[in-house]
């Protein structure tokens, strides 16, 4: 069953084109990466994905419970609230804000009380918030950061803060999960613990995940289907053999990291 379909989607900015003529389709549980050289466009795809981004021409439709959801003109929090969550090649916490604080911003959407409920603080507030609390710490183990839900974001060394980045984006409940570049900065030992969690969290949360990363060892060790950008274009897709033997992408990766990975 596909959960993401885009056709044909096209992005310029001034007379520069980032992406040009795209399309794909993501089956549901599918964990598929998004890979190609720097500047090739994988970012720019990310954005109109999640409406930061407008699209000048093409298609972008989310399917959630049997209904087509098209994504071309919705706002950023309504394709949140959609299915539809991501993580940013820079970090973006809220690094003054506390780690558990964090996670509990992002799950603001199942909150089960009203704005005068809240201001009150009736019976139901408190409940609530015990429970956001809960789960929010309980998410927060997944990544061995239960420990330090008190400490600021910013504090965290980086490969936590990555970490943490990954679990706030699962607390909105996403559906399909966008992960940008979640192994950058992280040691050889850091990027093996990541895999093993990607694979993880795909089926405990029943989720499908559209990956972007540089590192190939991880792509094509993780992935199931691998779709290729160069120049805003996609050049290739298959399976990881078919990508690692494929002589246009060994071209656009200068003939090393893809055939070696």
């Amino acid at each position: 069953m596909v959960i993401l379909s885009v056709e044909k989607l096209t992005k310029s900015f001034g007379g520069l084109t980032a992406i040009s003529n795209v399309s794909l389709s993501l089956e549901k549980g599918e964990l598929v990466g998004l890979i190609g050289p720097n500047g090739a466009g994988k970012t720019t795809l990310f954005n109109l994905l999640t409406g930061i981004y407008m699209p000048d021409a093409g298609t972008i439709k989310l399917h959630r419970d049997g209904t087509e959801i098209s994504m071309n003109r919705m706002s950023p929090h309504k394709i949140c609230w959609a299915g539809l969550g991501r993580t940013f090649q820079n970090i973006r916490l809220f690094k003054d804000l506390t780690v558990l604080e964090n996670v509990l911003i992002a799950m603001n959407k199942s909150v089960g009380y009203g704005l005068f409920t809240g201001f009150l603080h009736l019976p139901l507030y408190k409940r609530e918030e015990k429970r956001l609390k809960e789960e929010g710490i309980e998410l927060l183990k997944i990544f061995n950061l239960d420990g330090k839900k008190d400490e600021e974001a910013g504090s965290l060394p980086y490969g936590e803060q990555r970490r943490l980045e990954i679990a706030r984006a699962l607390a909105t409940n996403p559906q399909l999960l966008l992960l940008d570049e979640p192994a950058a900065g992280m040691n050889p030992a850091e990027t093996a613990a990541l895999k093993d969690i990607i694979v993880w969290i795909r089926e405990e949360f029943d989720l499908t995940i559209l990956l972007i990363e540089h590192d190939m060892s991880l792509v094509m060790n993780t992935c199931e289907r691998i779709y290729v950008l160069d120049y805003g274009m996609v050049i290739a897709q298959g399976t990881p053999e078919e990508i690692r033997s494929n002589k246009r992408v060994i071209e656009a990766y200068l003939g090393g990291d893809v055939s070696n990975a």
